[in-house]
This record gives structure tokens, sequence and C-alpha cells, in this order.
């Protein structure tokens, strides 16, 4: 399958691609408004994506609202430790804006909105070990992404690609038991914002239900506010009681659902933004 592509308009960072069937606005150069706003939609028509995707600061909200875009999620403190980020979306088809399992969203953000944060940081049982992860480990990591994700919005099945986001900006993580890799995770670093995206988890079916991602979690937090980031957040799949259940409990706020917004495992997902402070 054709993984989305990754590509630059100026200063910003665009991700497009029938895989989740949308232009994805990942970072936006501040001065490449307002021709990028034109490339965005001539992206999307010559394509044939239904919705376009973008992450947005505060100043320039208003100016994609005008165009169209609806807010769907917010981050605040994400740009700097002072500035909000926006997530906005646009619509290019309507079946593409409506909810298809809108009780089960409801539910899973009623159960994890109602969890008690975690009296104490987590810890792993006997038989166990955590480390960070490094390019020795990528067959490992391929072999477990394979077995939890049929597919993912980006290339996490191939090596080359995990040892590259590596080397730049990615920080991976994992979890051992009797030296086999079974649980990963991963904090994508935006050091120039101060800003982390905690993501990729991925335990094996096996080793669910020893919280291993809540572990996983804290360490990435630690090593992320180490590196100097200000704000960590997430995407989670809205319709995962685990995953909102896990950022819930360690201390991550909601920040709004983005609705039919990625592909996981064959079909589009809405996904739940959730966000915390690392430092006060």
């Amino acid at each position: 399958m054709m993984n989305d592509r990754i590509e630059t308009f100026g200063q910003s960072t665009i991700q497009h691609g029938k895989h989740s069937d949308r232009v994805y606005l990942m970072k936006l150069g501040q001065d490449d408004l307002p021709e990028l706003l034109s490339r965005l939609e001539d992206l999307a028509d010559e394509k044939g994506y239904s919705k376009i995707f973008a992450k947005v600061p505060d100043d320039r909200l208003d100016h994609f609202c005008r165009h169209g875009y609806r807010p769907e999620a917010q981050v605040p403190r994400f740009y700097g430790g002072d500035r909000a980020a926006h997530f906005l979306g646009k619509y290019l088809c309507p079946k593409r804006r409506e909810e298809p399992r809108p009780q089960r969203v409801a539910e899973v953000l009623e159960l994890a909105r109602a969890k008690e944060p975690l009296p104490e940081a987590p810890s792993l049982t006997d038989g166990y070990r955590w480390r960070p992860l490094d390019p020795s480990d990528t067959q490992a990591m391929v072999a477990v992404y394979r077995r939890v994700f049929a597919s993912y919005p980006f290339p996490i099945h191939n090596p080359a690609y995990l040892e590259k986001t590596m080397v730049e900006n990615v920080r991976y993580h994992g979890i051992f038991r009797d030296d086999r890799l079974v649980a990963i995770a991963s904090a994508e670093l935006d050091k120039s914002g101060g800003n982390g995206e905690m993501t990729d988890f991925a335990t094996l079916p096996e080793e669910r239900g020893q919280g291993l991602a809540n572990y996983l979690l804290t360490r990435l937090e630690e090593a992320a506010a180490e590196e100097g980031i200000v704000t960590a957040y997430t995407i989670a799949r809205a319709y995962s009681f685990g995953m909102n259940i896990t950022f819930a409990k360690l201390g991550y706020d909601f920040g709004g659902t983005l609705t039919r917004n990625t592909q996981i495992s064959g079909d589009l997902e809405s996904m739940n933004v959730w966000y915390k402070p690392l430092v006060s």
C-alpha cells in the first residue's frame, strides 16, 4: 500500500494521500499565507480528497475560518509555551463530515474523563524491562507494528523510515519481556515550538492489561521535558477505550474530536486530542 506523502510548500509541511483521503497541514510557515490556502485547495481538488486538516496558531485562526475551515480541537501553550494550536477541518464531501459512531465516541470520552489520575507513577511488574530504542531495534519494532496495525498513516512498517525518524526528531521507547520487544511508543518532538506528540503506541495483544502504555507514556514525558518540551499532546483513536483512558489517567486534558480524520487498520476513524503541560 502506498503511504501518504510528505512535502513542503515554502516553510510549511504538508502530508497528503488516499490512505487517509486528506490533505494535512502539519506545520504552517507564517509567511506562506495566503498562497498556501490555494495550494491546499488545489491539491485536494486535483487528488479528489474529501478533507483538509490543518494545525495552526492563534494568530492565523480567523484567516482559515474565513476560508471555510471549522475548529475541531485546541491545545493551549502549544507554540513556545504560550500560543495555542487549533486543529481545523474543511470538509469537501458531506459524508466525510458525519460521525458514523457518535454513541461510541461519547461513551469513550465519558468513561475516560471520569477516571481519577493515577496516584503515583506507574511501574513495571517483574519480567518486564524498559529502555529507549535505537536503530538496532527497527526490525523488532516493525514486527510489533505489523501485528498491531494493518495500516497506518505513516510508514512505521518500514525499518528505514523508523531509523530516519530516530535520527531526526522522534524518540522511541520500548518494553521487553524475555528479551522480546512487546510494547512501543514514541514522542515526536518539535523543539523549536516546544511541543511533543505522544504517538505510535503499540502493545502486542497477549501483553495488554499490564499497564505498559502508562509506563511508556511516563518515560516519554520525562525524556521530552529533558529536551525542553513544554507541552505534550496526542491524537488518539476516538473509538479506543484503552488509549483515551491511558491519557486521562496520566493527567491529560481533552482538547476536542477530529471527525473521520485518520485511516488506521483499514478504516477512517475519528480522533481525540489530549494535552498536558510538562512544566508549570
